[in-house]
């Protein structure tokens, strides 16, 4: 009996110790998946171009200021600030409730959620969970719901949506009108070279009956020495011949003018006779 008895206490004991660590490995995978969907989270509010990024940490006043800007900049942007703060705080509650050791994990996403900026966990608490100021189940796992309260009692959401959403129905800026096109200048026809431009001359031969001095038989003249006199001969010659530029006709003299006859007084002088 007491073998037995031994052997049946062995099993129950082997039993249990198998239970107790599956549970163990349940729990350690609850856990894994709790930070794991915190992870996804936070790469989402890191991803280029995000303004959830803004609800995560502080940097600043400056900082702050272009992130109101950004989170509330239109409705969609303040609805995917609302959706991630919901689900921040979803998954908080998750692991308070199943795994409170999983919240030394995840204490960064509880200090965010504590500082609450722009009210937006106040009013998802609120709206979802009909939260007041003095009485929350989701303070009893915050280490400091001050912020919390303080923004659920002067709605702070309310008051950024308030300020901003005058600019989300505002009409958009007229676009400006494009620029008048300048007229292209006219491009000039390229001026054609004189050689290109001017026909073609054809050489004509000079007929044989001409006979043209050669080159040897010119005299070199110098412009620097005086014209040589020239013979007698040609100066008589030059002196008889008629000028080159005069018309003909004007070598003759003129005639001169008939005298005409007075006429006695009283009578009518008789017309002259025409000059033939």
């Amino acid at each position: 009996m007491a073998l037995a008895a031994t052997v049946a206490a062995g099993a129950a004991l082997s039993v249990f110790v198998v239970v107790n660590q599956m549970a163990l490995d349940r729990d350690a995978a609850d856990r894994r998946a709790l930070v794991q969907r915190s992870i996804e989270l936070t790469a989402a509010a890191a991803a280029p171009g995000s303004a959830l990024s803004c609800l995560d940490a502080g940097a600043g006043d400056t900082v702050e200021a272009a992130c109101e800007a950004r989170v509330f900049a239109d409705a969609q942007a303040t609805a995917a600030a609302v959706a991630y703060v919901g689900a921040r705080l979803a998954l908080l509650t998750e692991a308070a409730d199943t795994q409170p050791a999983a919240l030394k994990a995840l204490a960064a996403s509880r200090r965010a959620i504590e500082l609450d900026r722009y009210g937006i966990a106040a009013h998802v608490l609120s709206a979802r969970d009909g939260c007041t100021a003095e009485r929350c189940a989701t303070f009893a796992w915050l280490t400091d719901a001050a912020a919390i309260k303080a923004n659920m009692k002067a709605q702070a959401f309310d008051q950024y949506v308030s300020r901003h959403a005058s600019a989300w129905n505002a009409p958009a800026p007229a676009a400006e009108p494009p620029a008048a096109v300048s007229a292209a200048p006219p491009v000039a026809e390229p001026i054609q070279s004189a050689a290109v431009a001017a026909p073609e001359q054809v050489a004509h031969p000079v007929s044989s009956k001409y006979t043209l001095p050669s080159a040897a038989s010119i005299p070199a003249v110098s412009i620097m020495n005086a014209e040589p006199p020239l013979p007698k001969g040609a100066v008589e010659a030059q002196a008889a011949a008629p000028k080159a530029d005069a018309a003909p006709g004007d070598d003759v003299p003129m005639p001169p003018k008939r005298p005409q006859a007075s006429a006695p007084q009283g009578s009518l002088a008789a017309p002259a006779a025409p000059v033939r």
